[in-house]
């Protein structure tokens, strides 16, 4: 087995320190305070979020999806809700969600509960969609196999002619909100020392812990 090169040494990481006892004491808030950093600083597509959901198989799968809003209810992001992932969290609610920031080393896990956003909320969103990406919500039975390609571009040309400028959102496709139970802040650190800062929600309180790295 070849072995890997070492592309990340230990001098690599000298960034900013988390502490338990500066944090804020509402993760939502300490959330928003990371999130506008990393717009900040640049980052990539900071909405980008791998989310982990898991089958009646009990087979767990992960996709990046994008973040579309959050406050202290939870965090929203939308699909078809006969997806793979859509399924998954009719059968099993329960999903996980992380956010990578590289440009920034840092990265924030959460674990919670997801549940469907009203239909106006769903309604709403896919109105202020354009026109081709409220249509390609409409033709496509996401994660589904198709023939080929073209049979997905003939029936988005056809579905574009006959739905005019104002289409309808579809039933099969809407929001979700995770609602957190656990979050986890991550912070590098010189030598693999990384800063890891939990919050769990105890009888209604947000408890905060440091992780080991």
């Amino acid at each position: 087995m070849s072995e890997i090169p070492n592309i990340n040494p230990p001098d690599r990481y000298k960034t900013k320190v988390l502490d338990e006892k500066s944090v804020d004491v509402d993760p939502y808030r300490q959330f928003s305070v990371w999130f506008t950093d990393a717009r900040a600083s640049g980052v990539t597509d900071p909405e980008a979020m791998f989310l982990a959901t898991v089958g009646d198989d009990g087979i767990p799968s992960g996709r990046i999806v994008l973040l579309k809003g959050f406050d202290a209810n939870g965090f929203v992001f939308f699909t078809n809700y006969n997806s793979r992932k859509g399924r998954e969290i009719e059968h099993n609610p329960f999903v996980a969600i992380v956010f990578h920031w590289k440009e920034i080393e840092r990265q924030v896990r959460i674990t919670g509960k997801a549940q469907r956003v009203s239909q106006t909320e769903s309604d709403e969103y896919f109105t202020s969609r354009p026109l081709d990406s409220r249509i390609s919500a409409i033709v496509s039975s996401q994660s589904k196999v198709i023939p080929d390609k073209q049979t997905l571009l003939v029936k988005f040309d056809e579905e574009k002619r006959n739905r005019g400028h104002q289409p309808e959102r579809p039933a099969h496709w809407g929001g979700y909100r995770i609602i957190p139970s656990v979050f986890e802040f991550w912070q590098s650190g010189s030598f693999r020392l990384h800063d890891r800062i939990q919050y769990r929600i105890l009888n209604g309180i947000w408890v905060i812990e440091r992780l080991a790295p």
